[in-house]
């Protein structure tokens, strides 16, 4: 077997298509969950815990958490991250999480996977009341 030298055409092709590839896994992958861990590093201030309907979840999409409030006072939170690609979920709908992506939908309380492509659950987040506001995250 003998090694041929590649044409001219054949190494500007590789690189262009090597380029295209490059920019479309660059503008998947930042437009779908934006910059930043999937799980606040820092206390992330949600304000007025009334938001939160008592027996439901609210979406808090730009600080990508969902936060709970299954009995009266008792909250819980959950990274808005899907655990598959990496997107921000989009909405809560008919008592499930969706992922815009690929289709993934978790349940929004325990985040558990409903339906994939998603493998792994939501990750938990601290949350607590401080000085009349909900606040997730680690504390300061």
């Amino acid at each position: 077997m003998s090694c041929q030298p590649a044409s001219r055409r054949t190494v500007l092709r590789g690189a262009a298509l090597a380029g295209v590839a490059g920019l479309g896994a660059a503008a998947c992958s930042a437009g779908a969950a934006g910059p930043g861990p999937a799980t606040p590093t820092a206390p992330v201030d949600l304000g007025a815990p009334d938001a939160v309907p008592v027996g439901g979840t609210k979406l808090y999409r730009e600080d990508r958490l969902l936060v709970a409030q299954p009995a009266k006072g008792q909250f819980t939170a959950r990274s808005a991250v899907c655990t598959h690609s990496g997107c921000t979920l989009s909405k809560i709908e008919d008592g499930e999480a969706k992922c815009p992506c690929h289709g993934s939908r978790f349940d929004p309380v325990t985040g558990k996977v409903l339906d994939g492509p998603a493998g792994a659950p939501l990750p938990a987040v601290p949350v607590r009341l401080e000085g009349g506001k909900l606040v997730a995250g680690p504390k300061a």
